[in-house]
């Protein structure tokens, strides 16, 4: 009899659980998203955003993406959104757009740098979602690359990266994004990357 094989769109529970375990650890992951692996962390782990920042050799000021399952994920994290905002916002999510919008002022600045603004955004990828309905909260989520490098598509390009350094990497493949997530604001609706 032939066993069961894992799709790679939807990754087993015990890769889940051993990406859950080592994020609980403090440790750092690294994960598919729409366009290129992502490098994540728990978003209230000071000494591993801080570990990942440094991986990365990216300034925290400028601030990191959360990426959720659902809204109801970023909420704890955000002022409450004006009708217009939600309208705009809800329009293209979930999906492969980052929206700036504004923090609650408990929302150290590790996350979001100098800004007044978070990154956010709910993601349509499944072992994304997978990932953040396991963890029950949003995660750290930006490209797992050196600052400046080209984004890998890939585990093993993760790995031949950083080496040892990433605590567990969830398999799986990239979505059809040719690039990472665009960036918005939800104010102006400026693109600020595409």
């Amino acid at each position: 009899m032939i066993p069961h094989l894992q799709t790679q769109s939807h990754p087993n529970t015990w890769h889940l659980k051993q990406a859950i375990r080592h994020l609980k650890a403090g440790g750092i992951i690294a994960y598919p998203t729409e366009a290129v692996m992502g490098l994540g962390c728990s978003p209230a782990n000071k000494k591993a955003v801080a570990r990942l920042l440094a991986l990365k050799q990216r300034p925290w000021q400028k601030g990191l993406i959360l990426v959720a399952a659902d809204y109801a994920q970023l909420e704890p994290f955000l002022e409450p959104l004006t009708p217009s905002l939600e309208k705009r916002i809800f329009a293209v999510w979930p999906g492969p757009v980052t929206w700036l919008l504004p923090a609650k002022p408990t929302v150290p600045y590790w996350l979001r740098g100098q800004s007044s603004k978070l990154a956010v955004r709910v993601t349509a990828h499944p072992q994304t979602v997978a990932l953040c309905q396991h963890w029950g909260s949003a995660l750290v989520s930006t490209s797992a690359n050196i600052s400046g490098q080209a984004a890998p598509k890939t585990a093993l390009k993760v790995r031949r990266s950083f080496g040892q350094s990433i605590d567990y990497i969830l398999p799986g493949a990239v979505g059809g994004r040719q690039n990472p997530s665009e960036i918005r604001d939800a104010f102006t609706n400026t693109v600020l990357r595409f």
